[in-house]
């Protein structure tokens, strides 16, 4: 059995915040995750909508700290938890000891209890999440092209994403320039810009956590773009063929859920209290109640600030807790002279498209093209690795003069699940 000071499952934002914090130093640190990279989440609806290729936006997790003689990673899954023996246990039966236990195991997406429309619905929380709606997206474009009937045909033209939030206004601006924009030269039968996209939010409007008046222009911002933008709108049923609103139903192949987070089940083994969302509530020193050593922190925490608000699940949020931690146990402070986690709040950007976007510092709100520099400057800025970052900014700047998207390859075959083609008058 191995032996740590601080282990640390979850190689996302908050778990790779505490190791590099913690880098040449004299504490050990086991960095577990299931995965063998760090994954720039902001950046994945970009691989989905084939702007940009996984390996843009992951890096291996062992090249991250391969400098650190005092970093071990581990590819494995976390399945138990012992708070009492400090040890957590493999997949395979392997157990590691710790003096120091944080999870940042982040979420993945929640369907409110209705599961099985996930096979409908992809989420995007992984490269393997991100791959397969690139796939659906660039497929549907081809059998629309295969197809005589536009009846047919349409339901492969209208693209569905549920939630406003930052992700789904991300995903439905850059579906709209996939559609009005990258493809419509290059097919002869179909018209691309006969697209329809829909954007679905159940609040009454889109960016919620954003100020009213960047929630308007987001939203003018999409249907210039050619999004219908739904708002105070609640998704009854999704199944194969679409998507139903109530007593409205609107046919597609290509759903996209952008709706809700769920955290990591293996919190459920903290035996802790845990809320709908399946989130841990943490103290203010991001502990859990009664075992002072071990840790949550990121999208698997429910930290409450001072107006009983929980912290947004954002990689800023994870990051700063991360380098809290690190810094609390490089201090070996006891429970008592522990100073509680501040989060100081940066402010918001979103983009919609090209040259635009909406963003907030405190009351300073900011639109359009230089919001969008601004967005592309802090995640050039934020993606780890060089050979990142240099990649990311030549294909953003190619994208932006020429409208080239450099990543659609179809690895599948057109056939499978293509209906055959009916005559049928096209749309004019």
């Amino acid at each position: 059995m191995h032996h740590f000071k601080v282990v640390v499952v979850g190689g996302g934002f908050g778990g790779l915040a505490i190791a590099k914090k913690l880098a040449s130093t004299k504490i050990d640190v086991c960095l577990i995750d299931k995965k063998n990279h760090h994954l720039f989440q902001p950046l994945l609806y970009q691989v989905a909508t084939a702007a940009l290729s996984p390996a843009d936006i992951a890096i291996p997790l062992r090249e991250i700290v391969s400098d650190y003689d005092n970093i071990t990673v581990t590819m494995g899954e976390v399945i138990d938890v012992d708070k009492v023996k400090k040890r957590v246990v493999l997949g395979n039966g392997d157990e590691i000891e710790f003096e120091k236990l944080v999870l940042a195991t982040g979420a993945r997406h929640s369907y409110f209890g209705n599961d099985h429309w996930e096979q409908f619905a992809p989420g995007l929380k992984t490269i393997n999440d991100a791959i397969k709606i690139r796939e659906k997206i660039l497929l549907s474009f081809e059998k629309a092209e295969r197809l005589d009937s536009y009846k047919e045909s349409s339901k492969y033209l209208n693209f569905v994403i549920i939630g406003g939030g930052p992700t789904g206004v991300e995903m439905a601006g850059s579906i709209a320039e996939i559609a009005y924009k990258t493809m419509f030269k290059n097919f002869r039968k179909i018209n691309p810009q006969k697209s329809r996209i829909y954007l679905i939010e159940g609040f009454d409007r889109i960016l919620p956590p954003f100020p009213p008046s960047l929630s308007k222009r987001a939203k003018k911002d999409l249907e210039k773009l050619g999004v219908t933008v739904m708002v105070d709108k609640l998704v009854t049923n999704v199944t194969d063929e679409g998507v139903e609103i109530g007593s409205q139903f609107i046919p597609s192949k290509n759903v996209i859920w952008a709706a809700g987070n769920q955290a990591s089940p293996i919190l459920k083994v903290l035996d802790t209290e845990l809320t709908r969302a399946g989130t841990a509530i943490v103290n203010k020193d991001l502990s859990i109640p009664n075992y002072p050593d071990i840790f949550v922190i990121g999208d698997a925490a429910c930290f409450k600030k001072e107006d009983g608000k929980p912290l947004p699940g954002i990689a800023p949020v994870a990051i700063q807790q991360g380098r809290y931690l690190a810094k609390l146990i490089k201090k070996g402070a006891p429970i008592e002279n522990r100073k509680p986690f501040k989060y100081f709040d940066k402010g918001s950007l979103a983009t919609i498209g090209k040259a635009k976007a909406v963003g907030f510092v405190g009351k300073i709100k900011c639109s359009g093209f230089f919001a969008w520099l601004g967005w592309l400057a802090l995640h050039v800025l934020y993606l780890t690795g060089f050979r990142n970052r240099i990649s990311v900014g030549l294909q953003w700047f190619f994208h932006y003069f020429a409208g080239i998207r450099g990543a659609r390859l179809i690895y599948h075959s057109v056939d499978d699940d293509l209906p055959k083609s009916k005559e049928d008058v096209p749309e004019n």
